[in-house]
């Protein structure tokens, strides 16, 4: 399961503060939060879910291929962070509505060249009012200054150009961002049967026992995402489900020393990445783009 089909409404839950120190952490936040607002805006635009292009991550496909590039569909997956089973589907259904075409690569017999149809472009300049509005809505509690800024440090970080003045791409950027940062953590876990998903809860479970329900709140998340984290780390002898000693009638999570090796672990991986976006953005600049993200999220919206 992609970490897109994870994000609900919860986005907006307190940020821990073990957490909050991770720049990967509130890029995934900032994730969920950006597909949650342009998908509760794009009814006012008169875009409604249907056939073709109407979520934020269909924008994302459909603005990806409004380029002068070329693009297979594992590349454009890769790039934006979407698996290989989901981009399947996305590309038959916008490829259904004719948004799309998809052609044999005759560079590569075996993958397949994307092209953006007419009505493609139509859809990307239909959804344009809904992205921009979404992003004057996420950054609202930014100034200018500090929205261009943000656009300058995502786009330093994926090593691309920033956008034009007064073209806005802020939640674009987040969340290829967010997903270029993941792919590094998790090929950094896959040895030691960690994924980036777990890192959170581990971490939070670290500082003290939590019921389900809590544990989900604090990572933003749903309940039903929570419990195939805590199965996975379960099974794994990371975490054990006891008797809440405040409530008897509840269960609380708690962390195992396998939990605590495995966190670890984990740890070093993230900060890993961190020390990445470090090296890509300076010290001072990774620092900056903590400061905007922290304050775009602790912002009521």
């Amino acid at each position: 399961m992609d970490d897109y089909a994870l994000s609900v409404e919860t986005a907006d839950a307190e940020l821990p503060p073990a957490l909050a120190v991770y720049a990967a952490h509130l890029l995934r936040r900032a994730h969920i939060r950006a597909n949650r607002v342009a998908n509760h805006l794009a009814p006012e635009f008169g875009v409604a879910a249907g056939q073709g292009a109407s979520g934020a991550r269909d924008f994302q496909i459909l603005d990806a291929l409004d380029a002068p590039a070329a693009y297979s569909q594992q590349d454009l997956g890769e790039r934006l962070g979407i698996n290989r089973t989901t981009m399947v589907k996305l590309i038959d259904r916008l490829e259904q509505a004719g948004q799309v075409t998809r052609a044999r690569n005759p560079g590569d017999r075996r993958s397949y060249v994307l092209a953006l149809t007419d009505d493609g472009r139509s859809a990307v300049k239909a959804m344009e009012p809904v992205m921009a509005a979404g992003d004057d809505h996420l950054t609202a509690a930014l100034t200018a200054a500090e929205r261009v800024r943000l656009d300058a440090l995502l786009s330093t970080l994926l090593a691309r150009t920033p956008p034009e003045r007064g073209v806005r791409r802020t939640s674009p950027l987040i969340a290829q961002a967010h997903h270029f940062v993941r792919r590094r953590i998790e090929d950094a876990l896959t040895d030691v049967g960690l994924q980036a998903r777990h890192f959170g809860a581990l971490t939070v479970l670290a500082d003290e026992a939590s019921s389900q329900q809590r544990l989900a709140r604090r990572l933003g998340i749903s309940e039903q995402a929570i419990l195939q984290i805590v199965d996975d780390l379960e099974s794994a002898g990371r975490v054990v489900r006891e008797r809440d000693p405040r409530d008897r009638r509840r269960y609380a999570l708690r962390l195992t020393d396998a939990g605590r090796d495995a966190l670890a672990t984990a740890r070093r991986a993230v900060e890993a990445a961190e020390t990445d976006m470090g090296t890509r953005l300076g010290t001072d600049g990774r620092a900056e783009l903590k400061a905007l993200l922290t304050k775009m999220l602790r912002a009521e919206v």
